[in-house]
Parts: structure tokens; C-alpha cells; sequence
């Protein structure tokens, strides 16, 4: 019998993990990987493209794709990255076959589902293209997914992060909601988890990545700016915003803001690619805010943010200041 390839130790010390924390070894890695290294292709070369594309242009934008054809439009349309999004997965691509709410009400496999459809789409066109003469573009645009709140705990977000890299996502995001009662990030309602129980999710995501041995893009997404309630007053970090009143289900209530946003997001830096701060309107001086406040302590850290079909654009900006908008943010 061949001899299957053995696993590599990974490099932590690669220019592309400054500032990246993790709280385990190389040795733990190994002994998760086991004796066969399996290759996630597109998982790396969109991650690696990324990366890329994130340090050589002002921003990177990317729209929602729900079906394989409407992600080779786009790429034949020019955009370079590819959104995956928990609300249009809900709404109509998830694996229950059903219209559901952007409450986590689907099955957790459902978004892993569409990234490997999409990727197939794109693999099509590449290989048309490529018997038609020649590739003229780059088809396998990188696919930025929406892992929700993990869908439960620290392990529940392995598995997902996992599922992900072999569906072919090139970045994951997570958000610190408390996942049983997760809700859009434009409706009221929300319920945070405490700081370093995310923390502890996304550190779980990162070696799942590890562990699959792609560089992964992980991105932190706080609801802090509009949350109103928290599981528990564990943390340090979130005492100044608690009010001391709780709710009939034990939560305790919050003054959330754009502080605590940019106090949680300091805190998940270490543990991300990048942070994101979820907004219920589209505001170039929060936005403009929070990223100071971020990069007061942490210099340089990559920001994201959602350009979401939820705004009421019209209502919020002219239309001088909605087609600059993302330029602005850039």
C-alpha cells in the first residue's frame, strides 16, 4: 500500500499571524490532525487570496450570493469576493427546506451547503472557459460565510468552522450573541454572551482551521452596539455597561453602544482577522468611532462592515453619500 502524507507541524511564527494569540501548541495541532494530511484547496487559496486582496485595495466588497449562478455573475461582473449570509440562508437556501426568520432556526449544515454548491458553480465556469481557449479571469473568487453564533458552544463552532474549510470557505464570521436566542442584527431583543465565552469559540474555531491546516480568515463581529441584554455578569469587561436589573429569564440588562462594542472588540482582536461591528443603521461617524477606538490599541487591525439591504439607506443618507459610502469606509 502507498504511504499515506503525513502531516506537517504548523508555523505560528509566520508574518501572517502577528497578532494573532493562540492559547495551544503546535503539539496539540499534530495530535488533533492525525496521520493523514487531507488537502482543502479551495479553502486555502481563497483564504490566501484574501489575504492578499485585503493588503493590496482600499476595501474589499462583496455581495450575497444564494445560488451557484448568481455567484458566477457576479464574479463575471468583476467582484472579487463572494458573501454567503446567514439572513438569505434563513430566508431561502437552507437544508429544512423551509422560509425561516434570521434566528438560527435552520440546520447548522445549511450554509456549508450553499458555500460547496457555489464553489461547484464556480468550478463549472472555470472549466468552460478553460475548453473554450483559456481562463480569463479568476472564477474562484473567495467566499466570505456566516457561521451565525456558532451555533452553540466552543465545540459546536469547531464543527462548523470545520464544515466550512471543507465546503471551500475562505473566511468564517461569528458574532457574540447567545446562540439559542440569536436574532438579525437589526432587530431588538438581542442576548450577548459574555466576552471570553466568544473568546473561548473563537479560539476553537481557529484551531479547527489549524487543524485543517488553512490560514483561515476569522472574523469577530460584535452586537454590542444595539444588544440590551446578557447572559451573565461574569466578565469584567462587560460590568461598567450592566445596569443591575434583570429580566424575568435571568439576563441582565445592558447599556450597549459603541463602547461596549469597542471594549468587547479589543478584547476579541487577539482571537480575529478581523472585528466587526454590527450597526442597526448605516453611519460613517460611528463606524469612524469605533475603528479609533479599535486601533488606538490595536494599530492597523482590519475592520469590516455591514452594508446591509436591511438599511433604510434612503431614509439615513442622500444618494451623493450612499454611492461613496463604501469608498468613505475604505
Amino acid at each position: 500500500m502507498p504511504t499515506p502524507k503525513t502531516t506537517a507541524a504548523p508555523s505560528f511564527s509566520d508574518d501572517r499571524w502577528n497578532g494573532i494569540t493562540r492559547p495551544y501548541s503546535t503539539e496539540d495541532v499534530l495530535r488533533l490532525r492525525g496521520s493523514v494530511a487531507i488537502e482543502h484547496t479551495l479553502a486555502r487559496l481563497g483564504a490566501e487570496r484574501l489575504w492578499e486582496l485585503l493588503h493590496t485595495t482600499p476595501f474589499v466588497a462583496g455581495l450575497g450570493a444564494v445560488t451557484g449562478n448568481q455567484a458566477v455573475q457576479q464574479v463575471r461582473a468583476g467582484l472579487s469576493a463572494i458573501y454567503v449570509s446567514g439572513w438569505q440562508v434563513a430566508a431561502d437556501a437552507n437544508l429544512a427546506g423551509a422560509t425561516y426568520p434570521d434566528q438560527s432556526l435552520y440546520p447548522a449544515n445549511s450554509v456549508p451547503s450553499l458555500v460547496r454548491r457555489i464553489n461547484a458553480a464556480l468550478q463549472r465556469a472555470d472549466q468552460i472557459e478553460s475548453s473554450e481557449g483559456g481562463v480569463q479571469r479568476s472564477w474562484f473568487a473567495p467566499i466570505v460565510a456566516d457561521a451565525e453564533a456558532g451555533f452553540g458552544g466552543p465545540l459546536n463552532s469547531y464543527e462548523i468552522m470545520k464544515g466550512m474549510i471543507e465546503a471551500g470557505a475562505a473566511a468564517v464570521h461569528f458574532e457574540d450573541q447567545l446562540s439559542s436566542e440569536k436574532k438579525c442584527g437589526h432587530l431588538g431583543g438581542k442576548v450577548l454572551v459574555p466576552g471570553s465565552q466568544f473568546i473561548r469559540s473563537l479560539v476553537a474555531a481557529r484551531l479547527a482551521a489549524d487543524v485543517c491546516g488553512v490560514p483561515s480568515i476569522i472574523v469577530a463581529r460584535t452586537d454590542a452596539d444595539s444588544a440590551r441584554l446578557l447572559t451573565s455578569d461574569l466578565d469584567e469587561l462587560d460590568r461598567p455597561f450592566i445596569t443591575g436589573e434583570r429580566t424575568s429569564e435571568g439576563f441582565y440588562q445592558i447599556k450597549g453602544g459603541v463602547e461596549m462594542a469597542i471594549a468587547r472588540a479589543r478584547a476579541y482582536a487577539p482571537y480575529a482577522d478581523l472585528l466587526w461591528c454590527e450597526t442597526s443603521t448605516p453611519d460613517l461617524d460611528e463606524a469612524k468611532h469605533f475603528a479609533e477606538g479599535v486601533r488606538e490599541q490595536f494599530p492597523g487591525k482590519m475592520l469590516a462592515y455591514n452594508c446591509s439591504p436591511s438599511f433604510n439607506w434612503k431614509k439615513n443618507l442622500d444618494d451623493a453619500t450612499i454611492a461613496k459610502f463604501q469608498r468613505e469606509l475604505g
